[in-house]
């Protein structure tokens, strides 16, 4: 398929909603999310403005929201399911409660690595799991990929969350589908040896470790690290200073990523309305909401990251499907109960 420039794509992205704007006046979307983000609120507020479409918002954790649309069944109002990690999309999925999306805009602007095979949901935006030390303890470049982690010179020295944590458990299925099962499962081992602590919630808890000298590595996504750097509170002032970071894997696969996605749901009562928001968010006004509200990572090609990410540096991305790590979610977690991963 033949790609228009990101800058065409979105004229075309907000003059098809634009010029929906008046037929739509009276319609309205069903969304169920778990972004907790405040800052959302601006990209709900630029769909109705684009579209002339209300959107009646549900939030909740993600696993509550998909046994909410489980049991709800053909009845359900939702036409819309926005999670942020992609083990939450493959589990809506796997229940068959998406239906493929037929879209040009969407298969033109979303990376194919970055959405459902058969298109039934989408990546809007990702967030790298990066490694973070102590600059005053470890020298830079000496640590360089995930497999490192596991390297007996960090026995005692790095912080991690718990095994339950998705953005964990994604990372495990990204190294399953890098190394196999056997492989992935002595490296789990290994980092279960250099805890410094027993894991703890938050990945902004694991960089605290550094700061107050209880971690010497830790891992964490990168808009956690950038509210450190930029927004930082009253506590966790000049933290940020002290920090080095590590995108993983550079001589390698590449760092891994996930995603902030949606899918129209099999029963969505505003197929329309649905196309019309999952469409909005590749457009550029929504893109730059990710990448300025939030410090997340555009998808769409020709729209750069906000200044703070930024400053981290480019780097090369895994190009796995992320669906990936879906597929490998139940492996992973096989894997974190023999590695006495807590």
């Amino acid at each position: 398929m033949k790609l228009l420039p990101s800058r065409l794509l979105s004229i075309a992205v907000v003059a098809t909603l634009a010029g929906a704007g008046t037929a739509a006046a009276a319609q309205e979307l069903n969304l169920y999310s778990s972004r907790h983000y405040q800052t959302d609120e601006a990209l709900y507020e630029g769909f109705t403005e684009a579209t002339g479409i209300r959107i009646n918002r549900i939030e909740g954790k993600g696993d509550a929201l998909l046994e909410r649309i489980k049991s709800e069944g053909m009845n359900s109002p939702a036409d819309i399911f926005l999670t942020v990690d992609v083990a939450r999309l493959f589990r809506a999925d796997q229940e068959d409660l998406f239906q493929a999306v037929d879209s040009k805009i969407l298969t033109a602007t979303v990376p194919t690595h970055l959405r459902h095979p058969q298109n039934h949901w989408f990546g809007f935006s990702t967030r790298a799991r990066l490694i973070f030390y102590d600059t005053a303890k470890v020298m830079a470049g000496e640590i360089k990929s995930y497999e490192d982690l596991a390297d007996p010179k960090w026995r005692g020295k790095v912080c991690i969350r718990k095994s339950s944590n998705t953005y964990n458990q994604s990372l495990l299925g990204s190294i399953v589908a890098a190394h196999g099962e056997a492989k992935a499962e002595a490296w789990a081992k290994g980092v279960v040896a250099n805890f410094a602590r027993d894991p703890v919630k938050g990945d902004t808890n694991q960089l605290r470790g550094i700061g107050t000298g209880e971690c010497v590595v830790a891992v964490a996504n990168s808009y956690y690290f950038v509210r450190l750097l930029t927004k930082p509170e009253a506590r966790d002032a000049g933290l940020a200073e002290k920090i080095g970071v590590v995108f993983p894997n550079q001589d390698g696969r590449g760092t891994h990523v996930n995603i902030s996605g949606a899918g129209m749901l099999k029963h969505a009562p505003n197929k329309a309305a649905a196309i019309k928001f999952l469409e909005y968010l590749t457009s550029t006004p929504a893109q730059r909401h990710f990448a300025d509200g939030n410090n997340e990572y555009p998808v769409v090609a020709g729209i750069e990251a906000n200044d703070a990410l930024k400053s981290l540096g480019a780097f090369k991305v895994d190009p796995v499907n992320v669906a990936v790590f879906g597929e490998n979610l139940a492996t992973a977690q096989k894997i974190f109960d023999r590695a006495g991963w807590k």
